[in-house]
Order: structure tokens, then C-alpha cells, then sequence
């Protein structure tokens, strides 16, 4: 979980090989609504997600195998829609990064539909979680490799 440009996609990806755990990108639940929106650059609001975040829920929910799914869930009432949806433990990997690393991250993407323009927005909307609950944080100010070992290393200390 993260604001748009800290490397959910890759890192959920990188993340899930290492824990034999099958991907799912969140971006590909979003109504073509949403995305319509967000291309012209106007952010989503809390009637926009909700519908979204209940189908990042059901994907949890939907599988027998261990699932990571990229997702922004900025808002603790939208993690908490994914966890009361899901009903099943769900663990938050939280990607963090100062708004100069994730603007030039953006500004160097290729084909993504959120705009630089709408990353004020998901900082001023960004909740980080709380010390209730379950998250794994990693700085994104370093590789995708040691963002992984990091996360790896913090859930492994969640389970002991």
C-alpha cells in the first residue's frame, strides 16, 4: 500500500515470488470510471473507492492460496473496508517515500494513467497506519531488492 509512484506494482510483484504468493495489481479492479477520472486528473473521493476497495476485499477473500495485491489504501476506513470484506487477517505492506523520490519516480513511468498532478492529492489523503494495525513499513529510498528484504525482514518479526 502507498501513494501512486512508490512502486506498489513492482514491489507487490517482487514481494510475492519471494513468498510464493500469486499477484494481483489493484489498478486492474478499478471501474473504467475511475480510471476515466483519474486520467483527466481528478482525484477519486471515498464514493469513488469504496466500490473498489470491496473488490481488492473479495480478491482476498475469493482465494485459497496466499494473495498480495497492490493497492493504494490510503485511508485507515479503507483499509478497514478491504479487512471487513475479506474476512481474513490481512497485512498491510506500506511503501514510504518523500513526496520529491515519488515525484521523480512518476514523472519517469511509461503508460500509467495517474497523473504527477494527482500525487498532492493522495499525500493530503494518505493516513499512514496506525501502531493498531497490522502493517509492515519499508523506506522506498532504496533499491526494489533491500525495499523487499526490508519488508521480508518486518513480517518476519510480525509472525515471531
Amino acid at each position: 500500500m502507498g501513494v501512486s509512484g512508490c512502486g506498489k506494482s513492482q514491489i507487490g510483484q517482487a514481494f510475492s515470488k519471494a513468498v510464493g504468493a500469486r499477484f494481483f495489481d489493484g489498478d486492474d479492479l478499478h471501474p473504467a470510471e475511475n480510471i476515466a477520472k483519474m486520467s483527466r486528473g481528478e482525484p477519486l473521493n471515498d464514493e469513488d473507492r469504496m466500490p473498489w476497495l470491496g473488490k481488492v476485499g473479495a480478491q482476498l477473500a475469493g482465494s485459497d492460496e496466499p494473495v498480495v495485491i497492490a493497492c493504494s489504501a490510503l485511508k485507515r476506513v479503507y483499509r478497514e473496508r478491504i479487512v471487513e470484506t475479506a474476512a481474513r487477517p490481512v497485512t498491510f505492506l506500506y511503501l514510504e517515500g518523500t513526496r520529491e523520490v515519488l515525484s521523480e519516480r512518476m514523472k519517469h513511468r511509461n503508460g500509467h494513467f495517474m497523473p504527477v498532478a494527482l500525487l498532492d492529492s493522495q499525500l493530503a489523503t494518505l493516513e499512514p497506519p496506525g501502531p493498531d494495525e497490522q502493517t509492515v513499513k519499508a523506506s522506498i529510498d532504496q533499491t526494489p531488492d533491500e525495499v523487499v528484504a526490508e519488508l521480508l525482514r518486518g513480517l518476519q518479526r510480525k509472525q515471531q
